[in-house]
C-alpha cells in the first residue's frame, strides 16, 4: 500500500492538524503529571512533525519515525531541531527514552503488511525495554464498529488548493476498515488527482490492554 504520498501529505498536514494541536496541551499535562519535564520521546507515526513541534518548544528532544518520506519532509522543515527517520516502526532501534507516543490511530495501519495482535504485543516489549522506569507509553487505536455501527461512510473536505473524498468500509467479520482516498491538489490551473487505499486493523481495547500488562505495563484506558 502508498503511505500518504506528497498530495496527501499535504493535505492531512494542512487540513487535518488539528487532533494533534488541540491535544498537544493535554498530553503535555499528562507528562508533566508523570514527572517527566524533559528528556527524549519517541514518536511512532509521526506524520508532519506538528505534536513533535508542541514537544521541542516544552523543552523535550524528540525522535520521529514515519514511513512516509513526504510526512518526514514536513517534518523536517516545521521542527529543525528534531530528529525525523523514514521507515516503519515495527523494525526501527528503540532508543532508551523517557516516553513514547503514537497519535492518529497509527497502530492500526496495514503498511506492513499483515500487521496484527503478535507484531503490535512484539513492538509494546520493544517499548517497555526501551523507556525508563516511570516512563509513559501513549498512544490511539480505533476499536470494531468505529463507523458508528454502520458498515459505510462517505466523507469530504476541501481547503484552498485541494479536496478529498474518503470512503470508509468496515469488515466487521475480518475487523478491517477499508478507507479508499481520491485527493486533488491544485497544480497551476488545472487539479492533479491521486488515489490511495488504506487498510486498517481493528482491536478491542481489552484485548490491547490485556497485552500491555503481559509486557509489564501498568495501563489506564480512557475515551
Amino acid at each position: 500500500m502508498s503511505a500518504y504520498r506528497e498530495d496527501l501529505a499535504h493535505i492531512h498536514d494542512v487540513g487535518f492538524g488539528d487532533f494533534a494541536r488541540q491535544a498537544a496541551p493535554a498530553l503535555l499535562d499528562i507528562l508533566s503529571e508523570g514527572k517527566i519535564t524533559g528528556g527524549l520521546v519517541v514518536d511512532l507515526g509521526c506524520g508532519s512533525g506538528l505534536w513533535a513541534l508542541a514537544l521541542r518548544r516544552a523543552g523535550y528532544d524528540v525522535l520521529g519515525v514515519d514511513i512516509s518520506p513526504a510526512m518526514i519532509n514536513i517534518a523536517r522543515k516545521r521542527v529543525p531541531g528534531g530528529d525525523f527517520r523514514t521507515g516503519s516502526f515495527f523494525g526501527i532501534e528503540m532508543p532508551p527514552c523517557a516516553a513514547v507516543t503514537s497519535l492518529g490511530e497509527c497502530f492500526n495501519y496495514m503498511f506492513d503488511s499483515e500487521v496484527g495482535r503478535h507484531e503490535l504485543t512484539r513492538l509494546f516489549s520493544r517499548v517497555y525495554e526501551a523507556i525508563s522506569p516511570n516512563g509513559l507509553f501513549i498512544f490511539d487505536l480505533l476499536e470494531p464498529r468505529c463507523l458508528s455501527g454502520a458498515r459505510t461512510r462517505q466523507s469530504q473536505a476541501e481547503g484552498d488548493d485541494w479536496a478529498v473524498l474518503v470512503h470508509a468500509e468496515e469488515d466487521q467479520k475480518r475487523r478491517i476498515l477499508t478507507r479508499r482516498i481520491t485527493s486533488f491538489r491544485k497544480d497551476g490551473e488545472l487539479y492533479r488527482r491521486q488515489e490511495e487505499t488504506h487498510h486498517l486493523r481493528l482491536y478491542p481495547r481489552s484485548q490491547i490492554a490485556s497485552d500491555l500488562r503481559r509486557v509489564g505495563f501498568r495501563v489506564r484506558v480512557v475515551r
